[in-house]
């Protein structure tokens, strides 16, 4: 994979994730208690020595920019790098990038710099682990010009994705972007090993470096799904490589919060517990989480936290939170805090009216996603009894049924949503 260069595509504006994309672009949106979505991509590069990574972005980058900067450093000895590219003026544009074609597309003159057979062009906010050196065999030895990932999924989740039909040879002859029901039965596939069945592009791709360049000139085609690959089939040879492993796309609140939650599961679909293939983030110099009289039941409990007499089921604990005695939590994803505050500054914090950093005692929390540095006063309940599934609220926000408190939110005592 020496022969390889890495693009990672940092999404647009994250409108589906908001609001955990009000502050941060996705990419930089933390997972598992301890890592960020930009984690997972990368960490699948490295442990397929794939070590040259350029990470596209444009939408509330700075986050993101420090997250890379601080944890992905190579000696001096190695070719290796992950770069972010943000989005530029030049001579030759002057928009911010129209679509995932459009931003590879923009940021050409960075590759070139960089000699490579392939390229392989990655989502920013997906949750997977796959070799790419098994992506690269498929591609080269059936020297395609284009090979796009799919995976097998059942005819009730096709209109979610786009669609595409293969041949014998695993050749892709034709692609649909989120088909009507009318249109299935004209897509079925024969794959090997699953039967009949159909396809479902994962928004991972890999060109040769010519055909890459050839592909995305025009300027009219300015994403890969929908323009760039089904404008290629027919024309070059577009090969499909199938994925059977865990895969999810985590680009909506309630596809990242179920993501979360299945991390708590016995034996998850992703496992960050492989040490085969580790998923790497920056290095914390963080204490031992201090557990006192809690009760936990399928959670997982990031390092630096404070835990005091809460009850605690199916969640998970991000770092450096702290939890008050009588607090149950219960399908809840707590995404830490940046920074610890002292005695003094909590007692300031409740002089002017705020509860301290992170929740505070006999709160009762449900369904409901907690982000950074939120605090939450005593007595809260958070329960949406009402079942809305889209409301903005004092300090609060409800998409697709769950609550969300923003980085930052504030929830007063007592307070009942």
């Amino acid at each position: 994979m020496e022969d390889c260069l890495a693009v990672i595509l940092g999404g647009g504006r994250g409108t589906r994730l908001f609001p955990l994309t009000q502050e941060r672009s996705k990419p930089a949106v933390p997972i598992g208690g301890k890592y960020r979505l930009i984690d997972i991509p990368i960490s699948n590069c490295l442990n397929s020595n794939l070590r040259r990574i350029f990470v596209l972005t444009q939408y509330n980058s700075e986050s993101l920019n420090n997250h890379v900067g601080q944890t992905y450093k190579f000696d001096v000895f190695s070719r290796g790098f992950v770069t972010i590219l943000a989005a530029e003026q030049t001579d030759d544009s002057g928009d911010w990038f129209q679509g995932t074609a459009d931003a590879v597309r923009q940021s050409l003159r960075h590759l070139k710099a960089h000699r490579s057979r392939d390229v392989l062009i990655l989502s920013g906010d997906q949750l997977f682990q796959m070799d790419f050196r098994d992506f690269a065999a498929t591609h080269r030895n059936q020297r395609a010009a284009a090979t796009v990932g799919v995976i097998p999924v059942p005819r009730e989740q096709t209109a979610g994705f786009g669609i595409l039909k293969v041949d014998a040879r695993g050749r892709i002859i034709h692609f649909e972007e989120k088909p009507g029901p009318d249109r299935l039965d004209d897509l079925e596939s024969d794959i090997p090993g699953y039967g009949r069945g159909f396809l479902a592009s994962m928004g991972i791709y890999m060109f040769e470096r010519a055909a890459l360049e050839k592909a995305i000139s025009d300027r009219a085609l300015v994403d890969f799904g929908r323009h760039v690959i089904p404008s290629a089939i027919g024309r070059t040879q577009v090969q499909a490589h199938v994925f059977r492993g865990y895969w999810e796309d985590v680009g909506t609140i309630a596809s990242y919060f179920q993501a979360g939650l299945d991390l708590t599961r016995p034996i998850p679909p992703f496992d960050f517990h492989d040490w085969r293939r580790p998923i790497y983030t920056h290095p914390r110099f963080l204490p031992a989480t201090r557990i006192e009289g809690c009760t936990l039941r399928s959670a997982l409990v990031s390092e630096g936290s404070i835990l005091m007499g809460a009850e605690i089921e199916r969640s998970v604990i991000g770092i450096r939170s702290r939890i008050g005695a009588g607090t149950r939590l219960r399908d809840t994803l707590v995404l830490g805090a940046d920074a610890y505050e002292s005695l003094e500054e909590m007692e300031r914090a409740r002089a002017s009216g705020h509860p301290p950093l992170g929740i505070g005692g006999d709160c009762v929390i449900q369904h409901a996603i907690i982000d950074k540095n939120a605090r939450i006063g005593r007595g809260v309940r958070i329960l949406n009894e009402a079942g809305a599934q889209h409301a903005d609220g004092d300090g609060y926000y409800i998409r697709e049924g769950v609550v969300i408190v923003p980085k930052g939110g504030v929830i007063r005592d007592g307070a009942v949503i």
